[in-house]
């Protein structure tokens, strides 16, 4: 199935502005995040910042349903993306997805496959449209939280696979994973110049990763 996704230029209402700090050189940066992703989370939302961003170190930031940040985490690797997801806890229920070693082991399959030149990002999204783990660029972050929710309240779930072109020719594929009986959606973002083709290649190879470590 084929889409043409127009991309909506005015999203700053869907934006909100925190400041971040980083946690080794302690520079100073606000960030325009999108509203949705912290309203949607249930606990803390991991915020991924790549080096660059704010200064020449990568880190993680983790803001509460305030916007408000709570605390910070160094990393040993760069992130090449910033991404968002919902942090797990000790209290959170044992048969949440999010909560499972086998979530950030398939965010790793996710950082792993992104090169900048064929797939420029990727994401985990519920059936209804929330946002597990994102890489996607804002703009495509907020078209595809979009695309799901309309799907979901038109009782479009059943279609498995997705293929949407956006304006840009940039390339999106989004097909259904299941854990424990539970649907969700894993979606791929290529560069302008991969075919769908090639896209699907791509996705095949990774839902074959995901499926040895299930």
């Amino acid at each position: 199935m084929n889409a043409q996704n127009s991309i909506s230029q005015g999203n700053e209402e869907f934006l909100k502005e925190i400041k971040i700090r980083c946690p080794e050189c302690s520079t100073d940066k606000k960030l325009m995040i999108p509203k949705k992703v912290i309203d949607q989370s249930k606990q803390l939302t991991t915020i991924s910042i790549p080096s660059k961003l704010c200064c020449e170190h990568s880190f993680q930031a983790f803001v509460d349903k305030n916007f408000i940040v709570r605390g910070y985490q160094k990393v040993d690797f760069e992130f090449s993306h910033m991404e968002f997801y919902e942090s797990s806890d000790d209290t959170s229920d044992t048969e949440d997805f999010t909560s499972q070693p086998i979530f950030q082991q398939i965010i790793q399959l996710l950082r792993d496959c992104i090169d900048d030149k064929e797939i420029l990002g990727s994401g985990i999204f519920s059936i209804e449209g929330k946002v597990l783990y994102s890489s996607l660029p804002q703009t495509t972050l907020f078209n595809t939280i979009r695309e799901f929710e309309v799907r979901n309240e038109k009782n479009l779930i059943s279609i498995k696979k997705m293929y949407l072109e956006l304006e840009n020719s940039e390339k999106f594929i989004s097909t259904i994973i299941s854990f424990n009986g539970i649907k969700f959606n894993l979606v791929l973002m290529f560069a302008f110049r991969v075919k769908f083709g090639l896209g699907n290649l791509h996705m095949r190879d990774l839902l074959k990763k995901i499926e040895k470590i299930k």
